[in-house]
């Protein structure tokens, strides 16, 4: 999802200044002539997308400082850079106090506008992640930190709202890489046990021969190497959560001392003389069906109906594609922050093939995906090119992972840049450029600009419609049914 920005600006001919800057970098823009206007726009249904707000601090009516105030009470986490014709320090630092992000005099060069919104944007999304962070090891996730809005993903977070007014057991049951963890901890900080420990295990990758006592302690000299006192993940849990992640791989001896643990709220350490209490809510998971495993003889039955007190089924994501856009972006802005990058959005038929495609290895897998995209990636918004796993598929939706893209300043291979080599069309529009106002002033509708833009790429391309799909973002299928909308022809130069 790209990030929109607000500009806010009592000049007309500013606002259109800032908006052409931040339009040519790719951000959608909005736009207000004053505090009330922006304020309005800010939390009506299009305020959602604003990332960063460009506001002018002299202003008639709503002044820009209370519109800061009011924007940064409205929402806390918006970015927001002020303009101002008079450099004063005390207003720069006024400004700053009140949570501006930067500031620069009008006029600013476009380089340095763009500087300061990449940094501001970017400085947002590591405070989300620090914030993120800091939650988690505090213990204080909650269900609001799980990305998504499907259908499927609400159900998931009903059950966990109410799981997390007891201290039922759970069992969190899905693929590997759908997020039961996330899901576990959101559990426990939406719970009367946030704040306090939360001990994740994973039953599968302790040796067979160490489960016991990393589970539930030791004392010194109960076994050759024991040289001090060990207490077990489930004390280190106590007054807490423990998340037994993989619970169906733990061996058959195992199994019956956490039954124990469950049915008397006591741990026996090795070599203890006597039990110690413990109080702590058990939240398990698994990526196996262990219904099937009772069956099988591999699970015990009683421990199986202790655990599943309360099912919760995490769906793969190929069940949930509607979250994909929103994980996608999720995971650029977390990168970017991480390694100090300005990817903007994936490309439009880009995101159909990631939409499509099935990712086995669910969450884990797309953000691994993401996260060497954005590493790779050499232009704004990520390309076939920045997927190179993904080639097949790519190509079974009849997309080339071409070239990466060039700016008008750029050469191609023969050194002569690509402004030059552009054929001359009689339909292109003066200065090679689509207008996007009319000789009034106003925007021009979306359809006609969009009509102008096809019908100057066409021309600019000589008709070579994989390659004006491919610059357009679009797939060739959806450029022939634009095509047919706006009633234009294919033509090639003579």
């Amino acid at each position: 999802m790209v990030k929109t920005i607000l500009v806010v600006d009592d000049d007309p001919t500013q606002r259109r200044l800032m908006r052409a800057v931040c339009e040519k970098a790719g951000y959608p823009v909005l736009q207000a002539a004053d505090g009330e206007t922006a304020m309005s726009l800010l939390q009506s249904q299009q305020g959602a997308d604003v990332a960063l707000i460009m506001l002018d601090l002299r202003m008639p009516g709503l002044g820009g400082m209370e519109t800061l105030k009011r924007a940064k009470a409205f929402r806390e986490d918006i970015s927001i850079i002020v303009l101002t014709a008079q450099g004063g320090i005390d207003t720069v630092v006024e400004a700053m106090q009140l949570g501006a992000a930067d500031f620069f005099v009008k006029p600013a060069s476009p380089e340095r506008v763009l500087v300061s919104i990449q940094n501001a944007l970017n400085l947002t999304s590591l405070q989300g992640e620090v914030s993120r962070l800091k939650r988690k090891r505090e213990g204080a996730m909650g269900f609001k930190d799980l990305v998504g809005d499907s259908t499927a993903l609400r159900h998931v977070m009903r059950l966990g709202e109410r799981a997390a007014a007891s201290n039922i057991p759970i069992l969190i049951s899905g693929e590997s890489g759908t997020g039961k963890e996330m899901v576990a901890r959101a559990i426990q900080g939406s719970s009367e046990r946030a704040g306090r420990p939360f001990i994740t295990v994973n039953c599968g990758a302790i040796p067979e021969n160490l489960v016991e006592s990393i589970l539930f302690g030791h004392e010194k000299g109960s076994f050759t190497g024991a040289s001090a006192k060990h207490i077990g993940k489930f004390q280190e849990a106590d007054g807490g959560t423990i998340f037994l992640d993989e619970v169906g791989e733990l061996p058959a001896d195992m199994q019956v001392k956490l039954l124990r643990v469950l049915q008397e709220g006591e741990v026996d350490a090795i070599g203890s003389k006597r039990p110690t209490k413990v109080d702590v809510r058990v939240i398990s998971a698994t990526n196996r069906d262990l219904g099937e495993e009772v069956k099988a003889g591999r699970f015990r039955e009683d421990l199986f109906y202790r655990l599943n007190v309360f099912p919760v089924e995490i769906p793969s994501l190929r069940d949930r594609r509607e979250d994909i856009p929103a994980l996608i972006d999720h995971f650029i802005q977390r990168y970017n922050a991480e390694e100090r990058r300005d990817v903007r959005g994936v490309r439009h038929e880009v995101l159909e093939v990631l939409n499509q495609f099935n990712w086995p290895g669910n969450v884990r897998q797309l953000e691994n995906t993401i996260f060497r995209a954005v590493v790779l990636a050499e232009n704004p918004y990520l390309s076939a090119e920045d997927f190179p796993i993904l080639a097949e598929e790519f190509k079974a939706a009849g997309i080339e992972a071409g070239p990466p893209l060039l700016s008008d300043s750029e050469e191609d291979e023969d050194g002569e840049s690509v402004a030059a080599s552009r054929p001359a069309s009689s339909n292109s529009h003066e200065g090679d450029s689509v207008e996007i106002f009319d000789r009034e002033g106003h925007l021009r509708s979306l359809q006609e600009i969009e009509k102008d833009l096809i019908e100057l790429a066409i021309a600019t391309y000589d008709g070579r419609m994989s390659e004006v799909a491919r610059r357009l973002g679009m797939g060739r299928s959806t450029l022939y049914r634009k095509l047919r909308e706006h009633d234009l022809e294919i033509k090639r130069a003579g």
